[in-house]
């Protein structure tokens, strides 16, 4: 630093040196650390006064620094103001008079190039009210001709480069923050506001808070800053906080990464402010920098327009940002920053009053949403007088140094403001008022109680005029009973009441491209989708075959929104379905930040819907089944068979790589849902469902026998995969699949687990190796086995869940499930019935059903009946020994080849009328024609053709 800014010949802080060092040594017994502390704070306000470029030290959402900044601009009315804001988010600021404050300037990526790949999507958010001096300043800066607005800060890139990532930007939010919709409007973005200013020494501000008998840290600062400050001058204002800033920062923990990134933080500004000033060539007399007092107390080598120049600011990554305005919310702000609950709606109120007590004009962004209309009445000329002419060039530093106005505002006791009974008689009447709507029993003694206590309560805490904070504490104390009748508590009531929970929107013109898009294809529900709250819609489709459009707009918004955005209360959307009535209850106003946050990602719905889909098809961790519901979701809302082929054919790929069966069940359902559409809305298959059943087909079948004895694969899972084998068979068969394969897997299988051992009885019985006969032979030994008995449930388990590989079985099940009701001890049977419902209800939604209806079948109708009922099981003939031959011999015509031959001989006509039809010569053979040998002998002797073809096929 020059030598003129330590030897200046007039030092504006002596007196209160003096009595610093009195107080450090009246304290301390002598001169040590506590000198240093209490010298630095006033060497660092002195060092920030003595700057020739005019730093403006400010609190985020703090009502008295935007009133300062809004006096102080109109009387300076600087060509430049600087402003600590992330430097890439300026092109955004004039879109704020299109939006209702409070929004949020947001930065977000979604695909990170430089930063680890778990971090996605990064996300910077930087909350603006009206009541803060950054929105002063960039009010007066975007309005006024001439004047040019520079943000400083970091880059959001540099945000991450520098901060550890999973720390939290700010304090952690206070306990008594309502966890709302609302305080998740910035979901887990990173904050960066304008003037974090609270101690980050734990004594410090509990030291504070004890003995200035508040709760929190917004009390104690509305209390002791904010109210002492905002009548104060412009100079008493700047030192005031300059001070505090120092302080804050003398006391802070030694948390090296914080402090490094803090100091980093003011060397980019400041090196960012001297290249904005050697390529324009700016006086810094017109120029105001805007800034937290913790950072306007810096003494970091670089500060000053004369610092020194040695900062290099690092390369941005090559991750590509997108910038947006969100809604915003009080109680968004409250969480993110760690504030108490209601101390930003507070904010507004006071800063509401103080506008109107102090006649100060504020800026106002031109054609501001949601704000007021100026009155017609034009400004008092004193307002609106033009700023004073600026320092001449010549004049020295010390003529332009401030006087000393911390000793005299460290010295005068505080201003006791007189108790206005009007305002506080208002807020007890409202309070009761208010809570009566919302169920509490409360009445005119409560409003008397209210207003007594909260003047009780301010005298407690050496104070003449109740606060806010004191009226709170007093409402809930008279009206709070023990529990809340309602949605909301009295605290929630004040609030509300003190200005409610401000809720910001962001206009249509500041949308992006695909909200706007969003917005439009929907104008033909004539609805105001832009407000906050549940709006119904009702879709006639087929009277007005235009909503069409509409339903597939809102088909895709439920899929890509939360829940809650877009709602289907009638009609669904199904393959190969579409509903000629809907309706919906749409909240588009209320998750206008989701919606804005899709538009970083492309412009249309589709475009971002279909690079979902390929993102999830093309994860690492993508399996088939999730690849197929990709498949799915791009038939179901795209309709396209581009983009469903493309990944069909990359789930092929994904399942042959697969070496377990855990999404055997949900391939299976996907599988038959997308080859029943395709069956019925396409002449042929698409290719790539062929080759899917074809390799699945051999991939299960290889996988089956490993998965009947691994002990991690669920029964549910192989049952998905016999299912998957028998229910594709024909397809699979057709397209060159040989069935020996899967009797083979089958024959190889041997499993110990008995749900799984039960499974592989039933896949026999289906191919045909185990007859029903020795399957019930084998249930049975089960229960006469007394070592058996116990584990029999298990077994029962993997009957049911082979109904859906073997819906055939459904009465053999049935069957089972009486006899393990029968005859199983009731020890054994009763624990096992939970497992049996949660089952059913869990694995077998599907399968329930067809238990019922064969049960209902088989069982009796009425209770009279049930006595008399014989099982048909039990009551079914043994079987005579023709059958048992046939069984044998492999003959599979039974007993009904018998008696249709004895019809047909009975009735000759019906033959002999076909045979003349046919041209067929000769008569009716004899009865006993079979003893003389088969009657097929005789037709290849009449007929030798065929029997010669096939031989020379075969090379005989």
């Amino acid at each position: 630093m020059s030598g003129l800014r330590t030897t200046a010949p007039e030092q504006p802080f002596t007196a209160l040196r003096s009595q610093l060092q009195e107080a450090a040594a009246q304290f301390a017994g002598g001169p040590d650390a506590l000198e240093g502390i209490l010298l630095g704070l006033v060497d660092d306000v002195d060092r920030a006064l003595r700057e020739p470029l005019e730093i403006f030290p400010v609190c985020h959402h703090s009502p008295a620094s935007a009133l300062a900044m809004a006096r102080r601009l109109r009387e300076k009315q600087p060509k430049v103001v600087y402003l600590e804001l992330c430097e890439d988010m300026a092109p955004l600021l004039t879109e704020l008079r299109n939006c209702k404050l409070p929004v949020a300037v947001q930065s977000f990526a979604t695909e990170v190039d430089g930063f680890p790949a778990e971090w996605s999507p990064l996300s910077v958010v930087a909350p603006i009210t009206e009541a803060s001096a950054e929105y002063q300043a960039i009010a007066y800066a975007l309005d006024t001709p001439g004047v040019e607005l520079v943000l400083v800060d970091r880059s959001s890139d540099h945000v991450f480069q520098w901060d550890a990532r999973g720390e939290k930007s700010g304090q952690p939010a206070d306990p008594d923050t309502p966890a709302e919709e609302e305080a998740a409007l910035h979901g887990d973005a990173v904050g960066v506001e304008i003037g974090d200013l609270r101690p980050r020494f734990a004594e410090l501000e509990e030291h504070l808070l004890r003995h200035g008998k508040v709760r929190h840290w917004s009390e104690w600062w509305h209390q002791y800053v904010e109210l002492p400050l905002g009548d104060s001058d412009h100079d008493t204002y700047r030192q005031v906080m300059f001070l505090i800033g120092s302080l804050f920062r003398r006391l802070a923990p030694g948390d090296e990464h914080r402090v490094r990134v803090d100091e980093d933080r003011e060397r980019y500004m400041w090196t960012r402010m001297r290249e904005h000033r050697a390529a324009t060539g700016v006086d810094p007399a017109d120029c105001l920098y805007v800034c937290g007092a913790f950072h306007a107390a810096s003494r970091v080598e670089e500060f000053g327009i004369d610092g020194a120049d040695t900062f290099e600011i690092s390369p941005r990554s090559a991750t590509k940002w997108q910038h947006g305005l969100i809604p915003s919310s009080h109680a968004a702000i409250e969480a993110q920053f760690g504030l108490a609950a209601g101390s930003v709606s507070i904010a507004a109120t006071v800063w509401a009053k103080n506008v109107k007590r102090t006649r100060v004009q504020p800026y106002r962004l031109e054609g501001q949403a949601g704000a007021k209309k100026p009155k017609a009445k034009k400004p008092k000329t004193v307002a609106a007088a033009p700023p004073a002419a600026p320092p001449p060039a010549a004049a020295t530093e010390a003529e332009t140094v401030a006087a000393d106005r911390l000793t005299g505002f460290l010295q005068q006791p505080p201003v006791l403001d007189r108790l206005d009974e009007a305002e506080l008689l208002g807020w007890s009447v409202d309070i009761v008022r208010a809570a009566r709507r919302n169920g509490y029993l409360s009445s005119t003694a409560d409003a008397i109680a209210v207003f007594e206590t909260s003047i009780l309560l301010a005298g407690m805490r050496d104070r003449a005029r109740p606060t806010p904070y004191d009226f709170q504490d007093a409402a809930v104390t008279c009206i709070e009973k023990d529990a809340v009748p309602g949605r909301r508590d009295v605290r929630r009531l004040v609030e509300i009441m003190m200005g409610g929970d401000r809720i910001g929107q962001v206009g249509y013109e500041s949308l992006p491209p695909l909200a706007r898009d969003v917005h439009d294809r929907l104008e033909p529900l004539q609805l105001p989708l832009q407000k906050r709250g549940v709006q119904r819609a009702l879709l006639d489709i087929a009277g007005r075959p235009e909503l069409q459009a509409c339903s597939d707009v809102l088909w895709m918004l439920r899929r890509l929104l939360p829940h809650g955005a877009a709602r289907p209360i009638m009609g669904e959307r199904k393959l190969g379905e579409r509903s000629i009535q809907e309706s919906w209850d749409l909240a588009l106003g209320t998750h206008q930040r989701a919606l804005i946050e899709l538009g970083y990602e492309g412009v249309s719905i589709e475009q971002v819907l279909e690079q979902r889909l390929r993102r999830t098809a093309y994860a690492p961790t993508a399996t088939a089944a999730t690849v197929l519901a990709a498949v799915e979701d791009a038939t179901l809302y795209l309709g396209s068979r581009r983009l469903a082929d493309e990944l069909g054919a990359h789930a092929l790929t994904v399942l042959s790589a697969e070496r377990s069966v855990d999404g055997a069940p949900e391939v299976l359902r996907r599988v038959r849902r997308l080859l029943a559409y395709y069956r019925t809305s396409e002449p042929v298959l698409p290719p790539w469902i062929e080759s899917f059943v074809k390799a699945g087909y051999a991939h299960y079948c290889t996988l089956l026998p490993v998965a009947f004895t691994d002990e991690d694969a669920t029964v549910r899972q192989v049952a998905a995969m016999l299912g998957f084998l028998f229910s594709m068979e024909s397809l699979a068969l057709s397209l060159g699949c040989d069935r020996t394969q899967l009797e083979l897997a089958v024959g190889q299988s041997h499993p110990e687990d008995p749900s799984k051992t039960a499974l592989l009885w039933a896949a026999q019985t289906h191919l045909g190796t185990l007859p029903r006969a020795e399957l019930r032979a084998r249930c049975d030994a089960l229960l006469g086995n007394p070592l058996v008995v116990p584990s029999y449930p298990r077994y029962l388990s993997g009957f049911v869940h082979a109904l859906e590989p073997v819906p055939g079985l459904t009465d053999f099940v049935v069957e089972a499930v009486s006899n393990a009701f029968g005859r199983l001890p009731d020890p054994v049977l009763l624990p096992w019935l939970p497992t049996l419902i949660t089952t059913l209800r869990k694995d077998g939604a599907d399968l329930a059903p067809l238990l019922i209806r064969e049960a209902g079948r088989i069982f009796p109708g009425r209770l009279a009946a049930l006595d008399e009922w014989v099982p048909p099981w039990l009551a079914e003939p043994a079987p005579d020994a023709s059958r048992r031959s046939r069984r044998a011999g492999g003959d599979g015509g039974g007993g009904a080849h018998a008696k249709r031959s004895a019809l047909l001989v009975a009735h000759p006509a019906t033959c002999d009328a076909v045979a003349g039809l046919l041209g067929c010569e000769g008569g009716w053979e004899p009865a006993d024609a079979d003893a003389h040998g088969p009657v097929g002998a005789a037709l290849l002797g009449r007929h030798p053709e065929t029997a010669v073809a096939l031989g020379a096929l075969l090379g005989a």
